[in-house]
């Protein structure tokens, strides 16, 4: 977390990949980390990664998406995203509506 919001991301990346066992904070922290410092493919990548591995996601997870989608203006996978979010339940969370309204109006 140290290195991410410090703009170390190459140093977080390592940190996070020696991990032997990653929890839903760890793979949350590590995709905020990419999107807030403009590292878009990367998040989106290391979300890919998540959902083969089978991990479950929550309402950071897919904000850090839609932040990465709006990064891109990547809108197919942002549109996924917001299913993804409907999906979930998480439609109705302000944080979370209002990273999907900053995404289209991009």
């Amino acid at each position: 977390n140290m290195y991410g919001k410090c703009g170390g991301l190459d140093n977080a990346r390592k940190v996070f990949d020696k991990m032997p066992q990653r929890d839903l904070v760890s793979w949350n922290t590590m995709i905020a980390a990419y999107s807030k410092n403009g590292h878009y493919k990367d998040a989106l990548e290391l979300f890919q990664q998540m959902q083969l591995k089978g991990e479950a996601t929550d309402k950071i997870t897919l904000i850090g998406v839609v932040v990465a989608c709006t990064g891109l203006a990547a809108l197919a996978e942002g549109k996924e995203s917001h299913a993804n979010i409907i999906n979930s339940g998480f439609e109705m969370d302000t944080v979370v509506g209002n990273a999907l309204v900053n995404m289209y109006g991009k």
